[in-house]
């Protein structure tokens, strides 16, 4: 049996842990710095940024859904569903079955910026991923299913 459901040693699972906790933060401000760095739109706070990668992989969200997910309160994830929404990289559409609730939706601008912003950041982590050696590389590239089955956890239990 595979996979993170199956039971780990409590100490590989803390050790494991660990490593994460530590090297997460220093790749996250790595992508950022690669993002921040991005001409020639200006720099979106991280905020905003956020509650607009969330509606892009979630089209037709509403205010309260991402204020759940991202845990913020949602008089202030409304704010910035206004600011986005006046800078063109957001709109909102009145639901169907329920005319209080409103459903978020990214522009085709918004897509585009996201889509940059990622290409960069992949374009500078590929460069240096192409200085460690194969076999790290290699342990990289294994890891990335669990990695990502770790995130849908994580996305699962907070949602």
């Amino acid at each position: 049996m595979t996979g993170i459901s199956e039971a780990r040693p409590s100490q590989g699972v803390d050790h494991v842990a660990a490593g994460l906790v530590a090297c997460l933060p220093v790749l996250n401000r790595h992508i950022k710095q690669s993002i921040d760095r991005q001409p020639p739109h200006p720099r979106l706070p991280e905020r905003q940024l956020a509650l607009l990668q969330y509606v892009a992989a979630h089209d037709g969200t509403t205010v309260h859904k991402a204020a759940d997910v991202l845990r913020m309160m949602p008089n202030n994830v409304s704010t910035l569903v206004t600011r986005l929404t006046e800078a063109g990289l957001l709109e909102r559409h009145q639901d169907d079955t329920d005319k209080r609730v409103a459903r978020l939706f990214v522009t085709a601008e918004a897509r585009q910026r996201i889509g940059e912003a990622e290409s960069v950041a992949t374009r500078d982590l590929a460069s240096a991923l192409r200085t460690l050696t194969d076999g790290d590389l290699d342990a990289l590239g294994s890891a990335l299913g669990a990695l990502e089955a770790l995130a849908r956890r994580l996305a699962d239990h907070s949602a």
